[in-house]
């Protein structure tokens, strides 16, 4: 049976062309740097994004994590929004495998004001305070926003005012840029390091890269040996990631596209409040209270009629479109959705 899966970006399924492009990959030890199709991947990625070098990791998370690895010492303090991807939905490890500490701050839907940035960086002049080893932001943001490149701008200047790298979590950073207008080269130039997913919207099976420096990625790479991150014949894997730059980024407008119209479709069910201002990318956030619908009965009607979804979080669910969502795919949603409220 076909599911429409809205539960993330994240379920996307290689394409046909990807599939064969693994099978037929030209392998060699990654580990020794000897396998051609890892190392052309790195190159292009390196080259997509305005950095002299890129290295190949197994996901999103472990990108994140190992850049704040390479940069950091233990017992740095790391300043970031509390509602990014490396607080909330990264296990702790920030503690656990660079043995920092995290200080976060409040944000505009995922955009960070500079001032209370400069302002969270630790004086060097006193002995009880740690030392402030990175800054991170984010880029699409995980509420659905794209931030704008000057407030990023702003931040790496802070950070190089002080002597402080910038960390960008770009995991959908094709999707930011389809947003924003600009090249993806444009936000990366915003950070020292970049990690972007070849998975989520772009649809390739496994795998993340990370961008910065030769010597950050050199550093990085002992570093992916040291977390578990080494591996052999990954061809395999970067045949797709390969297709996935170079030909899925050119089409995440049309996900975007398919999330504005179903925004739009779920604003006219009574009872759906959309947040209309974080519709910058692929996703849909609305808030629906207990007295339209119990949360589990439209899990299973969903679940009964061919549809996957997730439940809210913090009071607000979200509903994600990728390439295995058709046009057609969101009227059918929306029909069940408004058949299970009981509204014609």
């Amino acid at each position: 049976m076909r599911y429409i899966d809205l539960r993330s970006d994240t379920v996307t399924m290689p394409t046909e062309e990807m599939r064969k492009a693994m099978a037929e990959a030209e392998v060699g030890d990654d580990v020794y740097e000897d396998d051609p199709t890892v190392n052309r991947l790195q190159e292009l990625a390196a080259e997509m994004v305005g950095k002299e070098a890129a290295l190949f990791v197994p996901s999103g998370t472990f990108g994140n994590q190992l850049c704040v690895l390479t940069h950091t010492l233990r017992g740095d303090e790391v300043i970031l929004g509390k509602d990014c991807h490396i607080v909330l939905h990264e296990v702790g490890s920030a503690a656990v495998i660079a043995g920092v500490q995290l200080r976060t701050l409040d944000s505009n839907n995922g955009m960070l004001d500079p001032a209370q940035v400069e302002a969270a960086i630790r004086p060097e002049d006193d002995i009880h305070y740690p030392n402030t080893g990175l800054i991170c932001v984010e880029n699409a943001h995980g509420l659905g926003t794209a931030i704008p490149v000057d407030n990023l701008r702003a931040i790496k200047e802070i950070g190089e005012k002080n002597g402080i790298p910038v960390h960008m979590d770009g995991a959908r950073i094709f999707n930011a840029a389809v947003a924003l207008g600009v090249d993806a080269k444009e936000i990366a130039a915003c950070a020292d390091s970049v990690m972007f997913c070849l998975s989520k919207g772009l649809a390739a099976p496994v795998g993340s890269m990370v961008a910065g420096t030769k010597e950050f990625i050199e550093k990085a790479r002992k570093n992916r040996k040291l977390m578990g991150g080494g591996m052999r014949q990954a061809g395999v894997l970067a045949a797709a990631g390969i297709i996935a730059l170079e030909k899925m980024t050119k089409r995440l407008h049309v996900d975007h596209e398919n999330a504005s119209y179903l925004a739009d479709q779920l604003s006219r069910i009574p009872g759906v409040n959309v947040k209309a201002n974080r519709l910058d990318i692929n996703m849909v956030f609305f808030e629906m209270g207990p007295d339209v619908i119990p949360e589990q009965k439209l899990i299973d009607y969903f679940l009964k009629n061919g549809i996957k979804i997730s439940g809210p979080e913090d009071g607000e669910w979200r509903f994600v479109s990728n390439v295995n969502v058709t046009r057609e795919d969101i009227d059918f949603v929306v029909e069940k959705f408004r058949e299970c409220l009981g509204i014609e």
